[in-house]
Protein backbone atom coordinates (compact mmCIF):
# COMPACT_ATOMS: atom_id res chain seq x y z
CA UNK A 1 0.00 0.00 0.00
CA UNK A 2 0.95 3.47 -1.14
CA UNK A 3 2.29 5.39 1.84
CA UNK A 4 1.06 8.94 1.95
CA UNK A 5 4.05 11.40 3.41
CA UNK A 6 1.69 14.67 3.96
CA UNK A 7 -1.99 15.91 4.37
CA UNK A 8 -2.49 19.70 3.51
CA UNK A 9 -5.72 20.82 4.53
CA UNK A 10 -7.40 24.49 3.38
CA UNK A 11 -10.60 25.29 4.81
CA UNK A 12 -11.04 27.13 1.63
CA UNK A 13 -10.46 25.90 -2.35
CA UNK A 14 -7.61 24.01 -3.73
CA UNK A 15 -6.87 24.97 -7.37
CA UNK A 16 -4.77 22.88 -10.10
CA UNK A 17 -3.08 24.92 -12.01
CA UNK A 18 -1.30 27.99 -12.21
CA UNK A 19 -1.68 29.93 -15.92
CA UNK A 20 -4.56 32.41 -16.16
CA UNK A 21 -7.01 30.70 -15.15
CA UNK A 22 -6.05 29.37 -12.16
CA UNK A 23 -4.66 32.61 -11.04
CA UNK A 24 -7.77 34.70 -11.78
CA UNK A 25 -9.95 32.26 -10.14
CA UNK A 26 -8.30 32.45 -7.46
CA UNK A 27 -8.38 36.29 -7.58
CA UNK A 28 -11.40 36.29 -7.57
CA UNK A 29 -11.92 33.90 -4.70
CA UNK A 30 -10.10 36.85 -2.04
CA UNK A 31 -10.45 36.85 0.76
CA UNK A 32 -11.60 33.64 0.85
CA UNK A 33 -8.33 31.14 1.49
CA UNK A 34 -6.77 29.20 -1.19
CA UNK A 35 -4.12 27.18 -2.53
CA UNK A 36 -2.74 27.26 -5.93
CA UNK A 37 -0.91 23.87 -7.32
CA UNK A 38 1.84 24.32 -10.07
CA UNK A 39 4.21 22.42 -11.49
CA UNK A 40 6.53 25.37 -12.24
CA UNK A 41 6.50 29.07 -11.05
CA UNK A 42 3.22 30.33 -11.13
CA UNK A 43 2.63 32.63 -13.89
CA UNK A 44 5.09 29.75 -16.72
CA UNK A 45 3.13 27.07 -16.24
CA UNK A 46 1.31 25.79 -19.05
CA UNK A 47 -0.01 27.50 -22.45
CA UNK A 48 -1.14 30.61 -20.62
CA UNK A 49 1.90 32.45 -20.92
CA UNK A 50 2.44 31.06 -24.73
CA UNK A 51 -0.94 33.10 -25.44
CA UNK A 52 0.71 35.51 -28.42
CA UNK A 53 -2.75 36.60 -29.83
CA UNK A 54 -4.67 38.73 -26.88
CA UNK A 55 -8.12 38.67 -25.61
CA UNK A 56 -11.33 39.68 -27.57
CA UNK A 57 -14.06 41.86 -26.04
CA UNK A 58 -16.12 44.33 -27.78
CA UNK A 59 -14.49 47.32 -26.79
CA UNK A 60 -14.37 49.66 -29.55
CA UNK A 61 -17.16 52.33 -30.22
CA UNK A 62 -18.27 50.09 -33.79
CA UNK A 63 -18.42 47.33 -31.98
CA UNK A 64 -21.36 45.19 -29.76
CA UNK A 65 -21.76 41.97 -27.78
CA UNK A 66 -23.83 40.81 -30.11
CA UNK A 67 -21.30 41.18 -32.86
CA UNK A 68 -18.69 39.52 -30.87
CA UNK A 69 -21.64 36.42 -30.22
CA UNK A 70 -22.73 36.14 -33.71
CA UNK A 71 -18.84 35.39 -34.70
CA UNK A 72 -18.57 32.86 -32.13
CA UNK A 73 -21.40 30.91 -32.83
CA UNK A 74 -20.51 30.94 -37.00
CA UNK A 75 -16.77 29.88 -36.09
CA UNK A 76 -18.33 27.34 -33.92
CA UNK A 77 -20.21 25.53 -36.80
CA UNK A 78 -23.21 24.45 -35.68
CA UNK A 79 -22.35 23.67 -31.51
CA UNK A 80 -22.39 26.35 -29.01
CA UNK A 81 -24.46 26.68 -26.59
CA UNK A 82 -26.11 29.88 -27.52
CA UNK A 83 -26.72 31.26 -23.59
CA UNK A 84 -23.33 30.41 -23.04
CA UNK A 85 -22.02 32.17 -26.14
CA UNK A 86 -23.95 35.33 -24.76
CA UNK A 87 -22.87 35.85 -21.56
CA UNK A 88 -19.13 35.67 -22.33
CA UNK A 89 -19.60 38.12 -24.76
CA UNK A 90 -21.47 40.34 -22.35
CA UNK A 91 -19.25 40.24 -19.50
CA UNK A 92 -15.92 40.68 -21.80
CA UNK A 93 -15.39 44.38 -21.09
CA UNK A 94 -15.70 43.81 -17.13
CA UNK A 95 -13.48 41.11 -17.55
CA UNK A 96 -10.97 43.02 -19.59
CA UNK A 97 -11.81 46.21 -17.38
CA UNK A 98 -10.49 43.71 -14.06
CA UNK A 99 -7.23 42.91 -16.12
CA UNK A 100 -6.67 46.88 -16.23
CA UNK A 101 -7.00 47.69 -12.40
CA UNK A 102 -4.85 44.55 -11.27
CA UNK A 103 -2.16 46.32 -13.92
CA UNK A 104 -1.73 44.26 -17.49
CA UNK A 105 -0.45 46.89 -19.57
CA UNK A 106 -2.51 46.74 -22.63
CA UNK A 107 -1.16 48.19 -25.32
CA UNK A 108 -2.66 51.57 -26.49
CA UNK A 109 -3.40 54.32 -29.04
CA UNK A 110 -1.86 57.83 -28.85
CA UNK A 111 -5.37 59.39 -27.17
CA UNK A 112 -5.17 56.66 -24.32
CA UNK A 113 -7.64 54.36 -25.71
CA UNK A 114 -7.13 50.87 -26.47
CA UNK A 115 -5.64 48.89 -29.43
CA UNK A 116 -7.54 46.62 -31.32
CA UNK A 117 -6.40 44.27 -33.32
CA UNK A 118 -8.15 42.31 -35.95
CA UNK A 119 -7.76 38.05 -36.10
CA UNK A 120 -8.95 35.50 -38.08
CA UNK A 121 -13.43 35.25 -37.95
CA UNK A 122 -13.31 38.44 -36.56
CA UNK A 123 -15.53 40.65 -38.11
CA UNK A 124 -14.28 43.85 -36.67
CA UNK A 125 -10.66 45.04 -35.04
CA UNK A 126 -11.50 43.60 -31.22
CA UNK A 127 -8.20 41.47 -29.72
CA UNK A 128 -6.35 43.65 -26.97
CA UNK A 129 -2.79 43.12 -27.05
CA UNK A 130 0.18 43.54 -24.77
CA UNK A 131 3.70 44.75 -26.65
CA UNK A 132 1.49 42.82 -30.12
CA UNK A 133 2.13 39.50 -29.30
CA UNK A 134 3.10 39.13 -25.58
CA UNK A 135 -0.16 39.38 -23.71
CA UNK A 136 -0.33 35.80 -22.36
CA UNK A 137 3.32 36.18 -21.02
CA UNK A 138 2.42 39.88 -19.46
CA UNK A 139 -1.26 38.77 -18.08
CA UNK A 140 0.23 35.52 -16.59
CA UNK A 141 3.45 37.48 -15.13
CA UNK A 142 0.60 40.55 -13.80
CA UNK A 143 -2.15 37.96 -12.14
CA UNK A 144 0.81 35.66 -10.43
CA UNK A 145 2.29 39.26 -8.94
CA UNK A 146 -0.89 40.28 -7.36
CA UNK A 147 -1.30 36.41 -6.47
CA UNK A 148 1.98 36.61 -4.60
CA UNK A 149 0.80 39.88 -2.83
CA UNK A 150 -2.23 38.23 -1.39
CA UNK A 151 -2.32 36.93 2.19
CA UNK A 152 -5.16 34.45 1.44
CA UNK A 153 -3.55 33.07 -1.68
CA UNK A 154 -0.69 30.27 -0.90
CA UNK A 155 1.26 29.69 -4.45
CA UNK A 156 2.77 26.03 -4.12
CA UNK A 157 5.11 24.78 -6.93
CA UNK A 158 6.61 21.65 -8.14
CA UNK A 159 4.00 19.51 -7.45
CA UNK A 160 2.78 17.01 -10.19
CA UNK A 161 -0.91 15.80 -9.67
CA UNK A 162 -1.76 12.22 -10.49
CA UNK A 163 -5.25 11.68 -8.90
CA UNK A 164 -8.42 13.54 -7.47
CA UNK A 165 -9.63 12.07 -4.07
CA UNK A 166 -12.92 11.02 -3.41
CA UNK A 167 -15.04 10.43 -0.26
CA UNK A 168 -18.49 9.25 0.06
CA UNK A 169 -18.89 10.39 -3.67
CA UNK A 170 -17.89 13.76 -3.23
CA UNK A 171 -14.23 15.14 -4.34
CA UNK A 172 -12.21 16.63 -1.67
CA UNK A 173 -8.83 16.29 -2.80
CA UNK A 174 -6.01 16.00 -5.06
CA UNK A 175 -2.86 13.14 -4.88
CA UNK A 176 0.14 14.87 -6.09
CA UNK A 177 4.02 13.69 -6.25
CA UNK A 178 6.66 16.24 -4.81
CA UNK A 179 10.30 15.78 -5.88
CA UNK A 180 12.01 13.17 -8.30
CA UNK A 181 13.37 9.88 -8.12
CA UNK A 182 14.12 8.14 -4.82
CA UNK A 183 13.04 11.16 -2.85
CA UNK A 184 9.69 11.56 -4.31
CA UNK A 185 6.61 12.27 -2.08
CA UNK A 186 3.16 11.83 -2.01
CA UNK A 187 1.05 14.32 -1.07
CA UNK A 188 -2.79 14.64 -0.18
CA UNK A 189 -4.41 17.74 -1.00
CA UNK A 190 -7.61 18.07 0.86
CA UNK A 191 -10.01 21.14 0.51
CA UNK A 192 -13.78 21.80 0.66
CA UNK A 193 -13.68 22.78 -3.37
CA UNK A 194 -11.18 21.09 -5.91
CA UNK A 195 -10.65 23.69 -9.33
CA UNK A 196 -9.13 22.25 -12.44
CA UNK A 197 -7.15 24.73 -14.39
CA UNK A 198 -4.92 22.15 -16.14
CA UNK A 199 -4.93 23.76 -19.46
CA UNK A 200 -5.06 21.08 -22.25
CA UNK A 201 -3.84 18.17 -24.17
CA UNK A 202 -1.45 19.42 -27.18
CA UNK A 203 1.57 17.62 -26.26
CA UNK A 204 -0.12 13.88 -26.59
CA UNK A 205 0.52 15.04 -30.40
CA UNK A 206 3.97 14.81 -31.67
CA UNK A 207 3.72 18.27 -33.67
CA UNK A 208 2.31 21.05 -30.98
CA UNK A 209 2.53 24.74 -30.23
CA UNK A 210 1.59 23.72 -26.28
CA UNK A 211 4.38 23.08 -23.53
CA UNK A 212 5.21 19.82 -22.68
CA UNK A 213 3.30 19.57 -19.69
CA UNK A 214 -0.27 20.56 -21.46
CA UNK A 215 -0.93 16.61 -21.56
CA UNK A 216 -4.54 16.21 -20.47
CA UNK A 217 -3.56 14.71 -17.58
CA UNK A 218 -6.62 17.08 -15.76
CA UNK A 219 -9.13 15.71 -18.23
CA UNK A 220 -8.00 12.36 -17.47
CA UNK A 221 -8.13 12.99 -13.84
CA UNK A 222 -11.29 14.10 -13.95
CA UNK A 223 -12.35 11.01 -16.40
CA UNK A 224 -11.20 8.33 -14.54
CA UNK A 225 -13.04 9.77 -11.18
CA UNK A 226 -16.62 9.59 -13.56
CA UNK A 227 -17.01 13.00 -14.67
CA UNK A 228 -18.81 13.22 -17.96
CA UNK A 229 -16.80 15.04 -20.53
CA UNK A 230 -18.13 16.88 -23.50
CA UNK A 231 -17.14 17.01 -26.82
CA UNK A 232 -13.61 15.56 -26.82
CA UNK A 233 -12.84 15.37 -30.51
CA UNK A 234 -12.82 18.79 -31.26
CA UNK A 235 -8.89 19.69 -31.07
CA UNK A 236 -7.96 22.67 -32.71
CA UNK A 237 -4.83 22.90 -35.13
CA UNK A 238 -2.79 26.12 -35.10
CA UNK A 239 -2.32 27.35 -38.81
CA UNK A 240 1.00 28.73 -38.58
CA UNK A 241 3.32 26.88 -36.09
CA UNK A 242 6.83 28.03 -37.53
CA UNK A 243 8.60 24.85 -39.25
CA UNK A 244 11.66 24.75 -37.95
CA UNK A 245 11.83 21.59 -36.01
CA UNK A 246 11.48 22.29 -32.77
CA UNK A 247 9.06 20.43 -30.05
CA UNK A 248 6.97 22.34 -29.12
CA UNK A 249 6.99 24.40 -32.33
CA UNK A 250 6.99 28.27 -31.78
CA UNK A 251 3.72 29.78 -33.15
CA UNK A 252 3.18 32.57 -35.76
CA UNK A 253 0.48 34.26 -34.13
CA UNK A 254 -2.48 34.88 -35.98
CA UNK A 255 -2.12 38.76 -35.48
CA UNK A 256 0.42 38.71 -38.40
CA UNK A 257 -2.41 37.46 -40.86
CA UNK A 258 -4.98 39.99 -39.31
CA UNK A 259 -2.09 42.64 -40.00
CA UNK A 260 -2.13 42.04 -44.21
CA UNK A 261 0.46 38.53 -43.60
CA UNK A 262 -0.59 36.09 -46.16
CA UNK A 263 0.27 32.64 -46.88
CA UNK A 264 2.11 31.50 -50.58
CA UNK A 265 3.63 28.34 -51.36
CA UNK A 266 7.32 28.02 -52.64
CA UNK A 267 6.85 29.82 -56.04
CA UNK A 268 5.58 32.77 -53.97
CA UNK A 269 1.75 31.52 -55.06
CA UNK A 270 -0.78 32.52 -52.89
CA UNK A 271 -3.71 30.06 -52.46
CA UNK A 272 -6.26 31.20 -49.56
CA UNK A 273 -8.05 33.70 -51.67
CA UNK A 274 -9.58 30.36 -53.89
CA UNK A 275 -10.29 28.23 -51.14
CA UNK A 276 -12.23 30.67 -48.75
CA UNK A 277 -13.67 34.03 -49.51
CA UNK A 278 -12.01 35.69 -46.04
CA UNK A 279 -8.97 34.15 -47.30
CA UNK A 280 -5.81 34.46 -44.59
CA UNK A 281 -8.79 35.39 -42.23
CA UNK A 282 -11.00 32.09 -42.80
CA UNK A 283 -11.47 30.13 -39.49
CA UNK A 284 -8.72 28.54 -38.28
CA UNK A 285 -9.85 25.14 -39.12
CA UNK A 286 -10.07 25.78 -42.76
CA UNK A 287 -6.82 27.52 -43.19
CA UNK A 288 -5.18 25.35 -41.13
CA UNK A 289 -6.67 22.09 -43.31
CA UNK A 290 -5.55 24.11 -46.78
CA UNK A 291 -1.96 24.24 -45.32
CA UNK A 292 -2.02 20.44 -44.74
CA UNK A 293 -3.27 19.74 -47.74
CA UNK A 294 -0.63 21.97 -49.72
CA UNK A 295 2.06 19.88 -47.57
CA UNK A 296 1.22 16.49 -48.08
CA UNK A 297 0.69 17.27 -51.80
CA UNK A 298 4.23 18.09 -52.04
CA UNK A 299 4.68 22.12 -51.61
CA UNK A 300 6.15 24.10 -48.55
CA UNK A 301 4.01 26.80 -47.28
CA UNK A 302 5.02 29.97 -46.17
CA UNK A 303 3.88 33.03 -43.82
CA UNK A 304 5.16 36.25 -45.94
CA UNK A 305 4.88 39.45 -43.81
CA UNK A 306 7.46 41.31 -46.30
CA UNK A 307 5.00 43.70 -47.50
CA UNK A 308 2.28 43.86 -44.44
CA UNK A 309 4.71 44.08 -41.26
CA UNK A 310 8.35 44.95 -43.09
CA UNK A 311 10.56 46.44 -40.52
CA UNK A 312 8.24 46.82 -37.94
CA UNK A 313 8.22 43.22 -36.99
CA UNK A 314 10.90 43.66 -33.97
CA UNK A 315 8.28 46.47 -32.77
CA UNK A 316 5.05 45.15 -32.98
CA UNK A 317 5.67 41.31 -32.71
CA UNK A 318 8.72 40.93 -30.68
CA UNK A 319 8.26 36.84 -29.68
CA UNK A 320 7.75 36.04 -33.32
CA UNK A 321 10.52 38.31 -34.19
CA UNK A 322 12.89 36.29 -31.57
CA UNK A 323 11.92 32.73 -32.39
CA UNK A 324 12.81 33.07 -36.30
CA UNK A 325 15.80 34.90 -35.65
CA UNK A 326 16.77 32.29 -32.95
CA UNK A 327 15.98 29.93 -36.02
CA UNK A 328 17.93 31.40 -39.04
CA UNK A 329 15.15 33.36 -40.12
CA UNK A 330 14.53 37.15 -40.78
CA UNK A 331 10.81 37.82 -41.82
CA UNK A 332 11.69 41.14 -42.35
CA UNK A 333 13.37 40.00 -44.99
CA UNK A 334 12.11 36.11 -45.95
CA UNK A 335 9.09 34.46 -45.17
CA UNK A 336 8.67 32.44 -42.46
CA UNK A 337 7.97 28.20 -42.88
CA UNK A 338 4.67 27.32 -41.44
CA UNK A 339 2.91 24.01 -41.10
CA UNK A 340 -0.10 23.14 -38.65
CA UNK A 341 0.44 21.87 -34.89
CA UNK A 342 -2.31 20.91 -32.49
CA UNK A 343 -2.72 23.91 -30.29
CA UNK A 344 -5.91 23.99 -28.69
CA UNK A 345 -8.77 21.50 -26.93
CA UNK A 346 -12.62 22.70 -27.65
CA UNK A 347 -13.49 19.75 -25.75
CA UNK A 348 -13.04 18.70 -22.18
CA UNK A 349 -14.38 18.19 -18.90
CA UNK A 350 -17.92 19.10 -19.36
CA UNK A 351 -19.12 22.25 -16.71
CA UNK A 352 -21.94 24.53 -16.42
CA UNK A 353 -22.13 28.15 -16.61
CA UNK A 354 -20.71 28.00 -12.85
CA UNK A 355 -18.36 25.90 -14.08
CA UNK A 356 -20.00 22.76 -11.83
CA UNK A 357 -18.81 19.44 -13.18
CA UNK A 358 -20.68 16.18 -13.05
CA UNK A 359 -18.82 15.61 -9.93
CA UNK A 360 -19.79 17.42 -6.30
CA UNK A 361 -16.93 19.01 -4.93
CA UNK A 362 -15.46 19.62 -8.42
CA UNK A 363 -14.98 22.78 -10.47
CA UNK A 364 -13.45 23.39 -14.34
CA UNK A 365 -12.21 26.68 -16.17
CA UNK A 366 -10.10 27.69 -18.66
CA UNK A 367 -8.92 24.69 -21.57
CA UNK A 368 -9.31 21.58 -19.20
CA UNK A 369 -13.42 22.42 -19.17
CA UNK A 370 -15.62 22.70 -22.14
CA UNK A 371 -18.84 24.99 -21.03
CA UNK A 372 -20.16 24.96 -25.11
CA UNK A 373 -18.71 28.20 -25.64
CA UNK A 374 -16.24 27.20 -28.77
CA UNK A 375 -18.33 24.71 -30.23
CA UNK A 376 -16.54 22.73 -32.37
CA UNK A 377 -14.23 25.48 -33.77
CA UNK A 378 -13.18 28.13 -31.24
CA UNK A 379 -13.17 31.70 -32.58
CA UNK A 380 -9.21 33.25 -31.99
CA UNK A 381 -8.43 34.97 -28.77
CA UNK A 382 -12.23 33.59 -27.12
CA UNK A 383 -9.47 31.02 -25.25
CA UNK A 384 -8.32 33.32 -22.04
CA UNK A 385 -11.27 35.14 -22.17
CA UNK A 386 -13.28 32.16 -21.24
CA UNK A 387 -10.78 31.56 -18.49
CA UNK A 388 -11.53 34.95 -16.82
CA UNK A 389 -15.05 34.70 -17.25
CA UNK A 390 -15.81 31.26 -15.75
CA UNK A 391 -12.98 32.09 -13.41
CA UNK A 392 -14.60 35.21 -12.08
CA UNK A 393 -18.30 32.47 -11.92
CA UNK A 394 -16.78 29.55 -10.20
CA UNK A 395 -15.17 31.79 -7.55
CA UNK A 396 -19.03 33.30 -6.97
CA UNK A 397 -20.03 30.01 -6.92
CA UNK A 398 -17.70 28.43 -4.62
CA UNK A 399 -17.79 31.34 -2.14
CA UNK A 400 -21.86 30.17 -2.35
CA UNK A 401 -21.61 26.53 -1.68
CA UNK A 402 -18.68 25.68 0.71
CA UNK A 403 -19.82 22.75 3.12
CA UNK A 404 -19.25 23.20 6.52
CA UNK A 405 -17.55 20.76 8.96
CA UNK A 406 -14.51 19.15 8.75
CA UNK A 407 -12.95 16.25 6.31
CA UNK A 408 -13.35 13.25 7.66
CA UNK A 409 -11.73 9.82 6.57
CA UNK A 410 -8.69 9.01 4.02
CA UNK A 411 -9.23 8.43 0.58
CA UNK A 412 -7.59 5.50 -0.60
CA UNK A 413 -4.09 6.33 -2.18
CA UNK A 414 -2.47 5.86 -5.83
CA UNK A 415 -0.36 2.19 -6.27
CA UNK A 416 2.12 4.25 -7.83
CA UNK A 417 2.69 8.07 -8.42
CA UNK A 418 5.75 8.58 -10.98
CA UNK A 419 5.50 11.13 -13.48
CA UNK A 420 6.22 10.06 -16.79
CA UNK A 421 6.50 11.93 -19.74
CA UNK A 422 3.91 11.43 -22.72
CA UNK A 423 5.66 7.75 -24.72
CA UNK A 424 6.44 8.47 -28.17
CA UNK A 425 4.51 5.79 -29.62
CA UNK A 426 1.22 7.66 -28.04
CA UNK A 427 2.45 11.36 -29.76
CA UNK A 428 2.79 9.40 -32.66
CA UNK A 429 -0.34 7.61 -33.02
CA UNK A 430 -2.12 10.75 -32.04
CA UNK A 431 -0.21 13.26 -34.57
CA UNK A 432 -0.56 10.24 -37.21
CA UNK A 433 -4.05 9.08 -37.12
CA UNK A 434 -6.03 11.56 -34.74
CA UNK A 435 -5.12 14.82 -36.03
CA UNK A 436 -6.35 16.99 -39.01
CA UNK A 437 -7.89 14.45 -41.28
CA UNK A 438 -9.19 11.17 -39.78
CA UNK A 439 -10.64 8.24 -41.12
CA UNK A 440 -12.02 4.75 -39.96
CA UNK A 441 -8.66 3.09 -40.38
CA UNK A 442 -6.24 5.07 -38.67
CA UNK A 443 -8.81 6.47 -35.75
CA UNK A 444 -8.75 2.16 -35.07
CA UNK A 445 -4.78 1.82 -35.16
CA UNK A 446 -4.80 4.68 -32.09
CA UNK A 447 -7.20 3.43 -30.12
CA UNK A 448 -4.91 0.25 -30.44
CA UNK A 449 -1.80 1.85 -28.98
CA UNK A 450 -4.20 3.65 -26.49
CA UNK A 451 -5.41 0.78 -25.36
CA UNK A 452 -2.46 -1.34 -24.97
CA UNK A 453 -0.80 1.90 -23.12
CA UNK A 454 -3.93 1.16 -20.76
CA UNK A 455 -3.45 -2.30 -20.15
CA UNK A 456 0.64 -2.36 -19.39
CA UNK A 457 0.61 0.63 -17.07
CA UNK A 458 -0.07 1.37 -13.49
CA UNK A 459 1.20 4.63 -13.71
CA UNK A 460 -1.30 7.09 -12.93
CA UNK A 461 -0.07 9.76 -14.59
CA UNK A 462 0.58 7.31 -17.91
CA UNK A 463 -3.75 6.41 -17.25
CA UNK A 464 -4.23 9.90 -17.05
CA UNK A 465 -2.98 10.67 -20.62
CA UNK A 466 -4.34 7.89 -22.33
CA UNK A 467 -7.70 8.55 -20.70
CA UNK A 468 -7.23 11.90 -22.41
CA UNK A 469 -6.30 10.23 -25.74
CA UNK A 470 -9.42 7.23 -25.86
CA UNK A 471 -11.94 10.04 -25.33
CA UNK A 472 -10.64 12.54 -28.17
CA UNK A 473 -10.33 9.28 -30.88
CA UNK A 474 -13.60 7.17 -29.64
CA UNK A 475 -15.39 10.82 -30.02
CA UNK A 476 -13.77 11.07 -33.11
CA UNK A 477 -14.44 7.84 -34.59
CA UNK A 478 -17.99 8.13 -33.02
CA UNK A 479 -18.79 11.39 -34.94
CA UNK A 480 -19.49 10.19 -38.91
CA UNK A 481 -18.90 13.47 -40.24
CA UNK A 482 -17.35 16.81 -40.69
CA UNK A 483 -17.31 19.59 -38.78
CA UNK A 484 -15.10 22.37 -37.31
CA UNK A 485 -12.03 21.35 -36.06
CA UNK A 486 -12.59 17.20 -36.71
CA UNK A 487 -12.60 16.21 -40.00
CA UNK A 488 -13.43 12.46 -41.74
CA UNK A 489 -12.12 11.84 -44.54
CA UNK A 490 -14.48 9.04 -45.41
CA UNK A 491 -17.30 11.15 -44.16
CA UNK A 492 -16.53 14.79 -45.68
CA UNK A 493 -20.29 15.63 -44.96
CA UNK A 494 -21.68 17.90 -42.25
CA UNK A 495 -24.96 16.85 -40.97
CA UNK A 496 -28.11 19.60 -40.58
CA UNK A 497 -28.20 19.72 -37.23
CA UNK A 498 -25.26 19.20 -35.38
CA UNK A 499 -25.36 17.27 -31.78
CA UNK A 500 -22.70 17.91 -28.90
CA UNK A 501 -20.94 14.95 -27.75
CA UNK A 502 -21.39 13.54 -23.63
CA UNK A 503 -19.67 10.90 -22.42
CA UNK A 504 -17.81 9.06 -20.00
CA UNK A 505 -14.41 6.95 -19.95
CA UNK A 506 -16.52 3.88 -18.85
CA UNK A 507 -18.81 5.08 -22.09
CA UNK A 508 -15.34 5.12 -24.22
CA UNK A 509 -13.95 1.91 -22.88
CA UNK A 510 -17.14 0.02 -24.14
CA UNK A 511 -17.32 1.42 -27.18
CA UNK A 512 -14.03 0.55 -27.97
CA UNK A 513 -14.26 -2.88 -26.69
CA UNK A 514 -16.89 -3.55 -28.79
CA UNK A 515 -15.67 -0.84 -32.18
CA UNK A 516 -19.23 -0.55 -33.18
CA UNK A 517 -18.83 2.97 -32.06
CA UNK A 518 -22.22 4.29 -32.59
CA UNK A 519 -22.79 8.23 -32.19
CA UNK A 520 -23.85 9.29 -28.71
CA UNK A 521 -24.83 12.29 -28.82
CA UNK A 522 -27.02 14.60 -26.30
CA UNK A 523 -27.75 18.24 -25.34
Amino acid sequence: MTHIDNIVETDGALILGAGIAGLFTALKLAPMPSIVLAGTRPGLSGSSAWAQGGIAAAMGEDDSWQSHAHDTMVAGAGLCDRAVVDLVAREAPERIADLIGYGVPFDRKSDGSLALGREAAHCVPRIVHVKGDGAGAAISATLAARAGEADCITLLEGFHAIELAMEAGRITGIFARSGIGPDARLILFRARAVILATGGLGALYAVTTNPLESRGEGLGMAARAGALIADPEFVQFHPTAIAVGRDPAPLATEALRGEGAVLIDEAGARFMSAIHKDGELAPRDIVARAIHRQIVSGHKVFLDCRAAIGAQFPHHFPTVYAACMAAGIDPILAPIPVAPAAHYHMGGIASDTQGRSSLPGLWAVGECASTGLHGANRLASNSLLEGLIFGARVADDVRGTLQAGRLRGLPPAPPRFASPAPPHVLRAAMSRDVALERDARGLGAALEVITRLQNTSTEPALLNMAAAAKLVTVAALARQESRGGHWRSDFPQTEKVGTRTFMTLADADKIASRQALPHRASK
